[in-house]
């Protein structure tokens, strides 16, 4: 092999591992106590739901507003708008379009505990060590976490899920793939850590408005 294509695939090879190193134990635990301490509050999102039965995907964009250790609001705005509130005790989805809402609880237990759990997961990473294998890599434009859930009730809301953390310490980019091979690819910007009202985790049911109980509690 010529002496300059040699020396070029060398180039690459370790430029192409200085852009991703594995970090140690130690330096994974200094990193997610910096992302712990510069938490998110609130973000605008953009989401795309890749679906194998669908040729394109289906995507959405809205705001999101988080309160540790579980209470969050998720608005979705576009022509399919819909608010998800939870105040830790439980959760409501309100559909503006159909003027119905349905009404989740939380805790004892419910079948719902995972997926808030993978939310608050992926918004703050509170006590994923203890929940998930973590894979964490270096990189040039901040750091790439691959989660690997443990359990098996977390293991039926997602196989993975991939994480990017920007220089800042806040979560740019998360990547989850479900069980069934779809795939929710979530971009967060214009995060701020400003103070929140409690209001915005209380629900108020609109006049008029159906509830359901689809869990039956």
């Amino acid at each position: 092999m010529p002496i300059r294509v040699s020396a070029m695939l060398l180039f690459i090879a370790v430029a192409s591992f200085a852009e991703s190193a594995p970090l140690s134990e130690s330096d994974l635990k200094n990193l997610l106590a910096g992302i712990r301490a510069n938490r998110t509050t609130q973000a605008d999102f953009q989401e795309e739901r890749v679906m194998r039965l669908m040729k394109k995907p289906i995507v959405s964009s809205g705001k999101i507003w988080f309160q540790p250790p579980n209470k969050f609001r998720r608005e979705v705005k576009g022509n399919s708008p819909s608010i998800t509130v939870s105040d830790g005790r439980q959760l409501w989805i309100y559909y503006p379009n159909f003027k119905s809402a349905e009404r989740y609880p939380l805790g004892k237990s419910s079948p719902l505990d995972s997926t808030v759990a993978a939310i608050n997961s992926a918004l703050n990473l509170e006590n994923i060590e203890n929940t998930f294998q973590i894979n964490a890599t270096k990189s040039d434009k901040g750091y790439d976490l691959a989660l690997l859930p443990r359990t098996a009730s977390m293991k039926r809301v997602f196989q993975k899920l991939d994480l990017h953390i920007n220089e800042n310490l806040r979560v740019e980019r998360t990547d989850m793939l479900l069980p069934n091979g779809d795939r929710i690819v979530t971009s967060y910007s214009n995060q701020t850590r400003a103070p929140i009202p409690g209001s915005t985790f209380e629900f108020k049911l609109p006049a008029g408005t159906e509830v359901t109980t689809p869990l039956g509690q």
